[in-house]
């Protein structure tokens, strides 16, 4: 059975989709229930630990991973679209496959059973499958004219121990083509934004942003697309002036593919103006404006 054909997902959004990047958040729901897929939000889910808890106290960081996975509907897949996210839960649940010990703390602590045969989903995984029955065929090339980076982060990147998990590089591209619109190619595809140090250490992350940045201009690239809403906030928010172009979340281009679907109240939200260049692109011309 494909993800496709299951129209009921259980959904992990993360701190992020569920605060800063709110529009990925509503972009996301607004493609997949398009194609009749129902996303339930994990009850009273809590911040997986992300890059900087797992650096300073990994026990700290393996137990609020594995509180959401016991936290998880037992029936259901559960979808997680920050990489961040599926790392650190994708981390503890392996943990915990191979802990007795692991799985009975955690079943006292948490007062719920260790669901061995729980599946973590992450976003990709359900395009792929959507790619491969052909759905996106039916959406007629809508972006066509736009040129964009694609933009993986480091996050879809494996350490060795989940080196047979897949990180789906080239799949932005694929869905993209398939749409209609042009991916450069590029060497800061999967260059680290930065992540935590964003705040910790703001001037690296600002060097490491600017290179990405500067890269995908030199490309010709005319905005860039991200499959993590940490690395979109750290592009908009630590890039100079000169090296300023459009953001977007990937779910967000992928709603706009949908006729009538994309709200322009998702614009408002990001620190540069993508508005210009979707109009220039006449992608949304035929809109309503946002709080009207």
């Amino acid at each position: 059975m494909t993800l496709v054909s299951q129209t009921h997902l259980s959904y992990f959004p993360g701190c992020s989709l569920a605060t800063t990047a709110k529009e990925n958040n509503a972009s996301l729901h607004t493609f997949v229930d398009h194609f009749g897929v129902t996303l339930t939000e994990v009850d009273d889910w809590n911040c997986c630990g992300s890059s900087s808890t797992h650096s300073v106290n990994s026990e700290l960081a393996f137990s609020l991973a594995a509180r959401n996975l016991f936290q998880a509907p037992p029936d259901k897949p559960m979808l997680i679209a920050c990489p961040g996210c599926f790392l650190r839960l994708k981390h503890a649940q392996k943990e915990l496959a191979g802990s007795k010990e692991r799985q009975e703390t955690c079943e006292q602590q948490f007062n719920r059973p260790y669901n061995p045969d729980l599946k973590l989903v992450h976003f990709f995984e359900l395009l792929a499958d959507m790619s491969k029955e052909g759905i996106f065929k039916e959406l007629g090339g809508r972006l066509k004219g736009l040129k964009i980076a694609p933009y993986y982060g480091c996050m879809l990147a494996r350490p060795p121990h989940m080196n047979k998990e897949k990180n789906h590089h080239g799949l932005i591209e694929k869905t993209m083509a398939a749409l209609g619109a042009e991916s450069v190619y590029w060497p800061f595809i999967s260059r680290c934004c930065g992540t935590f140090l964003s705040v910790s250490r703001p001037k690296i992350a600002e060097k490491q942003v600017n290179r990405i940045m500067q890269g995908a201009i030199a490309t010709g690239a005319e905005c860039i697309v991200t499959a993590c809403a940490m690395c979109h906030l750290n592009l908009e928010i630590r890039c100079l002036p000169e090296n300023r172009i459009p953001i977007f979340h990937f779910s967000e281009l992928l709603s706009l593919a949908l006729e009538g679907k994309f709200s322009r109240s998702w614009l408002k939200r990001h620190l540069i103006d993508p508005a210009p260049l979707l109009e220039e692109k006449q992608l949304i011309n035929d809109l309503v404006p946002a709080g009207k």
